[in-house]
């Protein structure tokens, strides 16, 4: 785990990519969280598995798997906490971002 990262990959959510990338038959996989403006909030968070990395990529390594967040979208989840939930209503990656004002319902859209 990275220890002086600006933002959390949970040991639920490394796991979780382990078995992306694995499935996709790919282990440099990695992934993705971009913020686009959109959503019912303002900003929209946006997971992708990715093998690319830009000059304006950071990556950050998270129990063995690795995270990939542009330099843009990193101001808008300083501090976040990413984890991996698999309950009755849905499995999917979840932010927790102490800097949002205001979250959707959904919880994939958010505001600063």
């Amino acid at each position: 785990m990275v220890s002086n990262a600006p933002l959390v990959l949970t040991a639920a959510a490394a796991a979780r990519v382990k078995v992306l990338a694995q499935e996709e038959g790919n282990p440099a996989l990695m992934l993705r969280l971009a913020v686009t403006g959109g959503g019912c909030s303002g900003f929209s968070y946006n997971f992708s598995m990715d093998s690319d990395v830009t000059t304006d990529d950071r990556i950050y390594e998270f129990h063995g798997s690795k995270l990939i967040v542009d330099e843009a979208s990193m101001d808008l989840v300083k501090g976040c906490q990413i984890d991996y939930v698999d309950d009755l209503m849905a499995s999917s990656f979840r932010i927790s971002n102490p800097n949002a004002t205001a979250t959707c319902g959904c919880g994939t859209s958010f505001a600063i």
